[in-house]
């Protein structure tokens, strides 16, 4: 099944690379006064808050990154199985705000205290 609206063609024939970039959500009030970034990309290992949704409320770690779909896994957002088994639930990036940063990766932490420094 494909789409008809343009803008949906344009982001299902771009390459992971690109879908990288769209994987940005917006940082809490505290993040973003401290750090002066309304959003930031989405890491594994970042803490994250749905705000939208079926799951609003539910905090967590960023489990996966699927960027075929556009989509991320949260550590504790599953679904129930028939089976009794456990699924995680695939959210987009624009359901969630980001509440604490996963900076070890240094050159992460170095673009983030930059720009607050300033």
């Amino acid at each position: 099944m494909t789409s008809i609206k343009p803008k949906v063609q344009r982001k299902m024939l771009s390459s992971l690379d690109k879908r990288a970039g769209m994987m940005r959500a917006p940082l809490s009030k505290d993040l973003s006064s401290q750090y002066g970034f309304k959003t930031a990309s989405l890491r594994k290992g970042d803490t994250v808050l749905v705000v939208r949704g079926d799951y609003r409320g539910h905090e967590g770690k960023v489990g996966s990154l699927i960027l075929p779909r556009t989509r991320i896994t949260i550590e504790g957002v599953n679904i129930k199985k028939m089976d009794g088994t456990n699924k995680s639930v695939y959210i987009s990036p624009s359901k969630v705000t980001i509440t604490k940063l996963d900076l070890s990766d240094k050159r992460r932490k170095k673009l983030f205290e930059s720009k607050s420094k300033k």
